[in-house]
């Protein structure tokens, strides 16, 4: 039976990296709202003209457009997902509890990356990524093996995000704070919620990670 994982934490915490790790090592699909989003608009189905349409005159998608997206990517099965980067508001965890009890199915675990301010800057501003495959570095704590080479592919497409520094980091996260962080009340209500330590190494954050899913009954 698939099981469905929600990944939470402020920008930088690492949740694009454990996502890619539950992928590749459990088979699951990753379901990041803008990837599904320029999925949809690039194809010819009746929601991607939808999406196409409300992103050519510079609106927002809303909500309801992306619960249609992941109604038909739950719909298509699979090993289970894993929400990365929704729900982000608490009308958002709503509607996705309410589609997902429509499909028979739930939210397995909800997993926050926790991880202190000060050290996501600095995590933040010596952050890039490959444009080819979308692994990650860092200049210090995880820098290539061949400078201006990823080690994955061999890409030399290199790229750091506009807003990946300070001023914009904090800005960032006080956005997460004001909107995102209600979730986690939230969820620990519902009694899913567990959290994790962001700041340790990949591998630790991984390994604390893969426990809880393997709690999960579905997996045996």
């Amino acid at each position: 039976m698939a099981i469905n994982i929600i990944l939470l934490g402020p920008p930088g915490a690492g949740k694009g990296t454990q996502a890619r790790q539950l992928v590749e090592e459990r088979g699951m699909t990753q379901l990041s709202t803008g990837d599904m989003l320029r999925e949809a608009r690039n194809s010819d189905s009746a929601m991607g003209k939808i999406v196409a349409d409300v992103m050519d005159r510079g609106e927002l998608v809303t909500d309801e457009i992306v619960i249609g997206l992941i109604r038909e990517k739950l719909g298509e099965g699979g090993k289970g997902f894993i929400f990365d980067g929704f729900p982000r508001t608490l009308a958002q965890a709503d509607a996705l509890q309410r589609l997902v009890a429509e499909m028979d199915q739930k939210i397995d675990a909800v997993i926050e990356m926790r991880v202190d301010d000060n050290a996501l800057v600095s995590r933040i501003s010596g952050r890039f990524t490959c444009g080819n495959c979308g692994e990650v570095y860092h200049d210090e704590t995880r820098p290539t093996a061949k400078p201006g080479v990823c080690d994955v592919c061999g890409s030399t497409d290199l790229r750091r995000r506009a807003d990946d520094n300070a001023d914009s980091l904090k800005t960032r996260l006080l956005e997460y704070y004001k909107k995102t962080s209600p979730l986690i009340g939230y969820y620990y209500a519902k009694g899913s919620l567990t959290t994790v330590d962001g700041l340790q190494d990949i591998d630790k954050v991984s390994a604390a990670i893969a426990k809880i899913v393997n709690r999960i009954p579905s997996q045996g």
